[in-house]
């Protein structure tokens, strides 16, 4: 869905997606002008960067100790923006799931990769609420940086 809102608001937009799942993989292919790369985020290899990278919850899924890997990875491949959309909290919590309680992750993903990468700063940044009545959303926090 992600790649369909930006080819509607970015005209000529062309993307490559990384999606694990075979399935949604399979979906993303037909979407006009993008390629999809079928693995997980963190064996994404190639030499292409990118205007943009992003992750829209992704990063609450991951295992924090790969954190700085992907981080490396948004930022390698970024030539200005990287966006994410992802659950925040000031310090790192789990967030109990399906009997679970250590599947997915609330931090402060966007100030972690900027202490990684000191020339990304900050732009821009928003909340998603579950109530919104015209687009509601997971309750979620985007945070827009760019590479100086």
């Amino acid at each position: 869905m992600n790649l369909i809102a930006l080819r509607r608001l970015i005209p000529g937009f062309r993307a490559t997606g990384i999606e694990i799942n075979e399935k949604a993989a399979k979906e993303c292919a037909k979407i006009p002008d993008v390629t999809v790369v079928q693995d997980a985020f963190l064996n994404y290899k190639s030499d292409e960067t990118f205007d943009l990278t992003f992750t829209y919850g992704v990063l609450l899924l991951q295992n924090p100790e790969t954190l700085p890997a992907l981080y490396d990875i948004l930022y390698e491949h970024s030539n200005r923006y990287i966006f994410m959309c992802e659950y925040y909290n000031p310090t790192p919590v789990t967030v109990p799931y399906r009997g679970f309680t250590d599947r997915i992750f609330k931090r402060d993903f966007a100030g972690e990769l900027m202490d990684c990468h000191p020339d990304v700063q900050l732009v821009d940044y928003g909340f998603f609420y579950h109530r919104d009545k015209f687009f509601p959303e997971d309750d979620s926090n985007w945070f827009l940086m760019e590479k100086r």
